[in-house]
């Protein structure tokens, strides 16, 4: 068990919902004590209609930290084909002093086919977009050392995925907190596979924050997976009325075990 304390992360997904539903949201999310607020970086909506109402991820962040005063923010997680590594060192280090030191920069290697085809961006295979995510992130690490100003604080990454043989030796190269789902007994077997790929690199994998993505009722599987480490817990609410009860269980189970 981890000697973090817990906390609750919230995707906000901005699909089907006009950006004021989205920028009440943002702020009851923060004013009922989520830790955590994060979008997605996509182009369409993933659930219901395909081409429904949909925003851009980096610059609701940007809005996002003018808006919020406490909670951190971020992307959940930012696609690094869609724009160049040095590009998003400045975005996220922009976004980073906007907030006063608040942004999380979370990022993958991208999936969601019909983003690629629409936007003009090379689709290629799953292993090669990983390939690309490896050579950028030393790139972003780099850059974000060159800017002037340079950022507020150490930004913290999040590498989301679940690769056993690429994604995950990223995250324990590179990662400040990583992100998988799945029932307990699967994240238990990708922890597992974590601490070997630090054991290889010389991390230690207590430097690491585990975050999972969670629905349902804490008591069903939040001390299992705290018990396994995850200190992390994320659920996701969805546009156009963004339902928070599920939520707010998750953050009474949170207050309860911070104690």
């Amino acid at each position: 068990m981890s000697s973090r304390p817990v906390r609750v992360g919230l995707q906000l997904q901005p699909q089907h919902a006009d950006y004021q539903s989205i920028r009440r949201a943002a702020a009851e999310a923060e004013d009922i004590g989520v830790d955590i607020l994060f979008n997605w970086d996509h182009f369409y909506p993933l659930y219901g209609d395909p081409d429904g109402k949909h925003f851009e991820c980096w610059t609701m962040l940007a809005a996002w930290a003018e808006q919020t005063s406490r909670v951190e923010i971020g992307a959940l997680v930012t696609c690094n084909s869609y724009r160049n590594p040095e590009l998003l060192a400045d975005m996220a280090r922009t976004v980073d002093h906007i907030s006063d030191g608040r942004l999380i920069l979370g990022i993958g290697s991208g999936w969601f086919e019909k983003d690629y085809q629409e936007y003009g961006y090379e689709f290629g295979t799953a292993g090669g977009r990983l390939d690309d995510l490896a050579e950028a992130l030393p790139r972003i690490e780099s850059r974000l050392g060159k800017l002037n100003p340079e950022p507020t604080r150490d930004i913290p990454v999040l590498i989301g995925g679940g690769g056993e043989k690429k994604t995950l030796r990223l995250v324990a190269k590179h990662a400040d907190i990583w992100h998988t789902f799945g029932d307990p007994e699967k994240v238990e077997h990708k922890i597992g596979v974590l601490r070997r790929h630090c054991a290889d690199v010389g991390r230690d994998p207590a430097e690491i924050e585990i975050s999972a993505g969670v629905s349902g009722k804490p008591a069903e599987t939040g001390q299992t997976l705290l018990d396994l480490g995850v200190t992390l817990f994320t659920i996701e609410a969805n546009g156009p009325d963004y339902d928070y009860r599920e939520l707010r269980e998750w953050l009474t189970w949170r207050d309860e075990v911070n104690g």
